[in-house]
């Protein structure tokens, strides 16, 4: 049986529109499972959207915080529970920048508009703290990277953290497509933007907790399993 992998993200709360927002681009929520219908985009069809949006639903709506891992060996995933609230519970609540809907290369994602120190000091502790409880990359998934195209640092990072974008590399951004060609992600950006504007997801949202995601087999959509709360303060319990 394969090992399952997990991961530390940033997960708005689920009653707060920015998730709803996040999951019925993605036609999935993370949090219950459930499937949402997705919104209505101006020249893009059910059918072509969920094309648009495989890969990210694969990992449901977030900011990544901590790369997909497999648990180091000996390590329970008990032991990663009390490792990540223990992270958690040294930061405090605070308010998610205001977001814009960009394009990061191929894709189209939700990134702030202003410099986010707080989320990237979260990060960077993330990446540290918890470095403990990571297995280390196999060469087939250092392979997977694609290390020809990375920067000297972006390799030296993936090397010591399994993940080239940690740290001064570090970009927070929350997935809302796959790679698109540059027509359609044009296009895809500027439905988005639409959509975001007149959801109401661009009301001030506040950050309590660290969401531990879990994908338990290859191929598997990832689930929160926590989320696990800022000094001590309760967000939910487990599911």
């Amino acid at each position: 049986m394969t090992a399952p992998r997990y991961a530390l993200y940033l997960a708005p709360p689920a009653e707060s529109a920015l998730w709803r927002f996040g999951s019925c681009v993605l036609g999935y929520d993370a949090q219950t499972g459930a499937e949402p219908a997705f919104p209505d985009l101006p020249g893009f069809d059910a059918e072509v959207w969920q094309a648009a949006t495989a890969e990210p639903r694969r990992y449901g709506f977030h900011g990544t915080l901590k790369a997909p891992f497999r648990l180091a060996e000996g390590k329970t995933e008990q032991d990663l529970v009390a490792a990540v609230a223990a992270c958690a519970a040294g930061h405090h609540a605070f308010e998610m920048p205001p977001l814009e809907v960009r394009a990061i290369g191929p894709f189209v994602a939700l990134v702030p508009a202003v410099p986010a120190p707080k989320l990237e000091h979260l990060a960077a502790s993330c990446v540290l703290e918890l470095e403990g409880m990571r297995a280390q990359l196999s060469p087939e998934d250092m392979a997977r990277r694609k290390p020809d195209r990375l920067s000297a640092r972006q390799i030296s990072h993936l090397e010591t953290y399994g993940y080239p974008y940690v740290l001064d590399e570090f970009r927070f951004h929350m997935t809302l497509t796959g790679p698109l060609p540059e027509g359609e992600r044009s296009h895809a950006m500027n439905a988005l933007a639409d959509a975001y504007h007149g959801s109401g997801a661009e009301v001030p949202v506040t950050v309590g907790d660290v969401a531990l995601y879990v994908q338990d087999a290859p191929g598997a959509r990832f689930r929160i399993l926590r989320r696990l709360p800022f000094g001590g303060e309760q967000c939910g319990g487990e599911r």
